[in-house]
């Protein structure tokens, strides 16, 4: 019998394939549901919102007409095509084989979603079924034909639907009934513009289609790593300049809003923007293996942002520097499975977090190092940094994890601050920049004397999360990556020990730090969350720097098989019901993926 497809509900999060333009991005499940599409930047209203819903909110499902009273059929198989954001999905039915190409174009002009249905053998019926709904699923437009095209109208905002294959409305959704037959191709594009602009222009699937394909393989090109873990290392590459702005340079951390740190609890965030720290070790990475040109992009980014009043400085920005990101919750979106509130915004921008001082300076610091040229504005933003950090370092803030409980003296934003005033001091010692290297580099000693004298606990021989405290934080595990003391250390064995005992799972990966269930903790806020995939992967590299290697290894290479199918990782792996949680795909499971690769070649540290 065949099933109603709209009955669709969304997947478990590691069953998305993501595409996009640099611009925004699309989420699509592998039953061929394009479940979550804000347009036409990353941070707009999404006009497909059943990710974080139900089919009610909005919805493109695009597959074989067969299925069960569970639902659409899954697809046999899926790929990218080579090393590009193509996504290739198969279905084998009974009556042949179809495949479903999606992906968005680079843009030029109107945003564009693609969708391209081949007939590989047999003849197979398919349906698509388009339910778009418009400010996050609230608002139902008015869709009807203009010169054979169909467009759905809202407020702002049009949707263009192009396609040669008859369509039809029908309680509130456009269908397409057909059949494909061996090599036969059909199209359906969807184009956002302005509603009160002309209608986009008509698109021309299979031209994008190549020149698609022909800018990743052009980019890829460009990738100088080389080694045993080259195809985990270019797709999460890939994955960072899909987050990447392309009009201004700004990353973001995620193209989704909250998905859930723990399965129906309240740590739901949206990372829609560019935070400081992620977007600048992003750019470390992305200078590590060859690509000067995003990171010359994201410099000027920040030199725009920031503009001339760093002693504001914000942890994050909007993707075009915006400062006012204020929050709020879409009371009628359930949330994925049920994770309420669903957040728009984010209330942390405003938060101080001095750690944000030591990775901004880090990634000018490896920009400067890496021959990227020079910008005198550059040199001058750092300098008044930590002439803000003199001032300031020895302050309580919210630390790296934004908490919302009181502020505390966290151990890793003074090591970061730490970071920042010793890269500066660099910066003046290999002439160029002028600054009081002197008084500096007395800070420099002060700040450093200061973190081992009151967040070290010599009873248990490791760090601690914050002065005074008993609690650990696996943001520890930076100590001896920032070169803050030297990887043989007594005190730095003793923390990734401790570390490794009180904050890891069974399976060997990483906590940020402890929650305390129903009560709020730390944190401020109640409930759990899953393993924190960037500290895991901090933990292998601090492992391969201590002469652990093959234990490194292994917990890298473990990290790696929780990919999904296509190579994407969410920010967190919740170990009890063995599956990916938080917004995804995240850039801050990405990058340490890379650099930990990077070390571990480096080392000599793989099989085979």
């Amino acid at each position: 019998m065949a099933v109603r497809l709209e009955m669709h509900v969304a997947g478990r999060i590691e069953d998305y394939a993501l595409i996009g333009d640099m611009q925004t991005a699309a989420l699509v499940c592998r039953d061929g549901t394009v479940d979550w599409l804000c347009l036409p930047r990353f941070d707009s209203p999404a006009v497909f919102a059943g990710l974080l819903g139900t089919e009610e909110h909005g919805f493109w499902r695009l597959g074989p007409a067969h299925g069960t009273e569970a639902g659409p059929p899954a697809a046999d198989r899926r790929t990218y095509r080579g090393d590009s954001l193509v996504l290739e999905s198969e279905w084998d039915t009974p009556r042949g084989t179809v495949r479903v190409t999606d992906f968005m174009p680079p843009r030029d002009g109107a945003p564009q979603l693609v969708r391209i249905v081949e007939g590989v053998t047999g003849r197979v019926q398919m349906r698509s079924a388009l339910r778009m709904r418009f400010s996050y699923g609230r608002v139902v437009p008015w869709v009807h034909k203009v010169d054979g095209r169909t467009v759905a109208v809202a407020g702002p905002d049009s949707v263009w639907l192009d396609t040669s294959a008859e369509t039809y409305g029908k309680n509130l959704t456009t269908y397409a009934d057909f059949t494909v037959s061996p090599g036969e191709r059909i199209a359906f594009t969807i184009s956002w513009e302005a509603s009160h602009r002309q209608p986009p222009a008509v698109p021309e699937p299979e031209a994008a289609l190549e020149a698609t394909e022909d800018f990743w393989r052009d980019w890829v090109e460009h990738c100088t790593y080389h080694g045993p873990y080259r195809e985990a290392v270019v797709r999460s590459l890939i994955t960072l300049k899909a987050l990447t702005y392309a009009p201004t340079g700004g990353i973001v951390a995620a193209p989704t809003t909250s998905l859930p740190e723990e399965i129906g609890g309240v740590r739901n965030w949206d990372y829609r923007f560019t935070w400081l720290r992620d977007a600048a070790i992003t750019l470390s990475s992305l200078l590590r293996t060859g690509y000067r040109e995003e990171a010359r992009a994201w410099r000027e980014w920040l030199l725009r942002a920031v503009a001339g009043d760093p002693d504001n400085l914000q942890i994050m920005y909007g993707i075009a520097g915006e400062r006012e990101l204020g929050e709020s919750e879409l009371d009628w979106l359930p949330g994925y499975e049920s994770s309420q509130p669903v957040r728009v915004g984010n209330g942390a921008a405003h938060q101080l977090q001095l750690d944000v001082y030591g990775e901004v300076t880090e990634a000018l610091h490896l920009a400067h190092m890496t021959g990227l040229s020079r910008n005198d504005y550059a040199s001058l933003l750092q300098l008044k940094l930590i002439r803000y950090l003199e001032t300031h370092w020895d302050q309580p803030d919210e630390g790296i994890w934004e908490v919302r409980g009181p502020r505390r003296h966290f151990v890793h934003s003074k090591v970061m601050a730490w970071v920042a005033v010793d890269r500066t001091i660099k910066l003046i010692e290999s002439g160029d920049a002028d600054g009081p290297i002197d008084k500096w580099r007395d800070l420099r000693d002060d700040i450093h004397r200061d973190v081992c004298e009151k967040g070290y606990d010599p009873e248990r021989n490791t760090f601690t999360q914050s002065y005074g405290s008993r609690e650990l934080d696996a943001s520890l595990l930076l100590i001896p990556q920032m070169g803050f003391l030297p990887p043989d250390d007594k005190r730095v064995v003793g923390t990734i020990e401790a570390i490794q005992r009180e904050l890891s799972t069974e399976d060997g990966f990483v906590m940020r730090y402890p929650t305390t269930g129903d009560d709020a903790g730390v944190d401020g806020l109640a409930g759990d969350e899953g393993a924190f995939l960037a500290c895991s992967f901090w933990l292998a590299d601090d492992l391969a720097m201590i002469g652990r290697v093959d234990e490194a290894r292994e917990l890298f290479e473990r990290l790696l098989a929780l990919r999904n199918d296509l190579g994407l990782l969410a920010e967190e792996w919740d170990p009890r019901l063995q599956r990916q949680v938080g917004n995804f795909p995240q850039a801050f499971s990405h990058v340490p993926l890379i650099d930990t690769a990077l070390r571990l070649t480096a080392s000599g540290a793989y099989g085979g």
